[in-house]
């Protein structure tokens, strides 16, 4: 420890050296920072939205910890830790800005009215810095980037890193199964139903800790030494605080009208294509977009499975020769064509030697060697995007895939697996680089599009991020859910996901029909999984990795009938789906809605994760149980119509309804919804 640490750590139990005393620095109109104590509050409007925790202390931290990764997660194992406290001494005005001083450092304070950025230097070098946050009662935590588990936070405790998911996210193996916290978009922000958000401005790992450990502090963990700066998002309501969120970190951009119609997945070659459009036709599925996920050719996964070769070039030899003229055929007959891409590099595929070579991959710290690990096609790694050639190399690729293949975009998958040891040719912080990593992937492959088609007449999906990737992205998927309906990581999971992506500055959301890891996928699940689909901004399928033994929207009769059904209902709330994307792209609104957004003073509908409003007037309550025919469902205060019976229900109470397969739960405030009664 350096010596300035242990003389900090010799006084870190002395209290304010002017503890009881009350001060305050006017930081714009209505906003004032005040120091109550040894507690620092930040007040708009008479509103308390930020405090320290009083009788606690920011913490600058040393820390020691063992990491290991594996399979995309990672796991760090804290060995030692010696924290030392920065007790408040004072508080001094400079013009509309408060400085805090700190005993080791000083935290400064500035607002624009609507918000307001904390911004704290520390004296002494540390590995990470710790703010204690008051805990109030009436306290909420809801956000953090993209979470299956749960919309609302207090009370756990965990880490916000990009990473697999992992399969199941049971808990059972950090290295296969992940938890109910690893998470391909985690995000240090979160919003206050009071009306006000956090956000804590870090490329770095975050742990929090939201009054589990104390029921009185939500401790944040920033794992960086350095300046520490956090921003309050004012509000007052928490509809303006998302789109406070946007302004700050940016938002995604709208799809195009086409991307409202049906996606269907497509795979297996020319033949198997050509026969399914064939059958989606006969059965009058209202598809506009045909997802061809294996253009780059076939591979197969781990124990089994159909996966898709890893590369940025087309199958012309197996599956699809002469590609770009079966790509305009299916175009001319008016759909668009979408397809796959990753930033892995395969060794045994074509990239990998031609881009070793001129220096486009990350190498281990040791050996000096590519940085390669187990991936999901064996030995691989990730290319380099923190250098401009790596990034040049691939958007030629990306180029032609648009102009000589014909692809009106892609799936933008993965991302999450960049090793954050590793020595590259444009960052000298990969741990940080690590999670801004998405962002770089996304933001390479829109660079193409915006150059291509600068109309905006181009479709991207991803499912990775951190803070900033709103910037870039189009739409972001729920992952890859199990194909079943367990609360860990299948059916269920997808609600919370939507409803966290949304108040975390993503609008726009879909998921896989239905699942993609495990499986076979049951019929139920297949029927089930199509209704939330078609009360999702976009409807599209999977094959799912079990994509032979999977149920199918052509498995039967029945299912397609089915599918047909939902696919229309979807279709006919194309036009309201667009002007809510549009009013998203203006304003961060988002599509699918949080209860909490549109009734901030109900508390019952705080904890409710799994149902959601779709837009500002159609609460949907989808059947996440297998076997379930009814369901317990909360009507916020209003007039409620049935959109399946046209039955009308007052609002402000819990209800059971009965929702057989068929007949989701959907109620539309206000106003019978015989439009969609009448689809069959």
């Amino acid at each position: 420890m350096t010596p300035l640490l242990l003389l900090l750590a010799c006084t870190a139990d002395k209290g304010p050296a002017d503890s009881g005393a009350v001060d305050e620095v006017a930081l714009a109109d209505g906003v004032t920072l005040t120091l109550d104590g040894d507690s620092v509050v930040l007040t708009v409007d008479g509103r308390e939205l930020f405090a320290t925790a009083p009788g606690q202390a920011i913490q600058a931290r040393t820390v020691s910890e063992d990491v290991d990764a594996s399979l995309g997660m990672w796991r760090f194992d804290r060995v030692d830790q010696v924290d030392v406290d920065l007790p408040v001494v004072g508080l001094d005005a400079d013009g509309d800005t408060a400085l805090v001083r700190l005993d080791g450092g000083t935290l400064r304070v500035e607002s624009d009215g609507s918000r307001s950025t904390f911004t704290l230097a520390v004296d002494t070098e540390a590995d990470a810095v710790a703010v204690p946050v008051r805990c109030d009662a009436d306290a909420t935590f809801y956000g953090f980037g993209e979470q299956h588990a749960r919309a609302e936070h207090r009370g756990h405790a965990f880490r916000l890193f990009v990473s697999e998911q992992g399969i199941g996210r049971t808990g059972d193996s950090w290295a296969f199964s992940g938890d109910e916290y690893t998470a391909y978009f985690p995000m240090p922000w979160w919003l206050d139903a009071r009306g006000f958000g956090l956000l804590w401005q870090t490329d770095h790992r975050v742990n929090v800790d939201l009054c589990a450990t104390d029921e009185a502090v939500a401790w944040v963990e920033l794992m960086q030494g350095d300046a520490i700066v956090w921003t309050v998002m004012h509000g007052p309501t928490p509809m303006d605080v998302v789109g406070q969120l946007g302004d700050q970190v940016g938002r995604p951009k709208a799809p195009p009208a086409w991307a409202y119609g049906t996606w269907l997945c497509m795979q297996g070659g020319i033949e198997r294509v050509r026969a399914q459009v064939a059958a989606a036709e006969a059965a009058g599925i209202p598809a506009t977009v045909l997802w061809v996920q294996d253009w780059t050719g076939r591979r197969e996964n781990p124990g089994g499975g159909y996966g898709v070769q890893y590369r940025w070039e087309p199958d012309e030899v197996e599956l699809y020769p002469g590609i770009a003229d079966f790509f305009a055929e299916l175009k001319a007959d008016g759909y668009r064509i979408v397809g796959y891409v990753n930033p892995f590099v395969d060794r045994e595929l074509q990239h990998w030697d031609e881009m070793e070579a001129a220096g486009m991959l990350p190498l281990h710290p040791e050996t000096g060697e590519v940085y390669s690990f187990f991936g999901p096609r064996g030995d691989m790694t990730t290319a380099d995007l923190s250098n401009p050639d790596t990034r040049a190399y691939i958007q030629d690729h990306l180029r032609a895939a648009v102009v000589d293949v014909g692809l009106d975009g892609w799936m933008a998958d993965f991302a999450e697996w960049q090793p954050i040891d590793a020595e590259l040719a444009g960052s000298d912080d990969p741990a940080g680089f690590h999670n801004r990593y998405p962002e770089a992937w996304q933001r390479l492959t829109r660079e193409v599009m915006d150059e291509l088609r600068p109309d905006g007449d181009w479709l991207m999906f991803a499912r990775s991020g951190w803070t900033g990737v709103q910037s870039v992205a189009m739409i972001h998927w729920a992952g890859d859910q199990e194909a079943d309906f367990e609360p860990e990581d299948g059916l269920p999971t997808v609600v919370p996901a939507m409803l966290t992506m949304g108040m975390s500055g993503q609008p726009f959301v879909t998921h896989d029909i239905a699942g993609f890891s495990g499986g076979p996928s049951s019929e139920e699940l297949y029927l089930r999984w199509t209704e939330l689909g078609a009360f999702t901004p976009f409807m599209r399928t999977h094959d799912g990795d079990a994509r032979d033994e999977n149920w199918r929207w052509d498995t039967d009769a029945a299912t397609t009938a089915h599918f047909v059904r939902f696919a229309k209902v979807h279709q006919a709330l194309g036009p309201e789906l667009q002007a809510l994307a549009a009013d998203a792209a203006e304003t961060g609104a988002p599509i699918v809605r949080h209860l909490m957004l549109a009734y901030p003073d109900d508390p019952e509908v705080r904890a409710i994760d799994d149902q959601f409003l779709l837009g500002p007037d159609l609460l949907v309550a989808p059947v996440l149980t297998e076997g379930a025919t009814a369901r317990d469902l909360y009507l916020p205060d209003g007039a409620w119509f049935d959109v399946w019976t046209g039955e009308e229900h007052t609002g402000g109470a819990w209800i059971t309804v009965d929702a057989p397969v068929g007949s989701p739960p959907v109620f539309s405030r206000g106003a019978d919804r015989t439009d969609l009664r009448g689809i069959e």
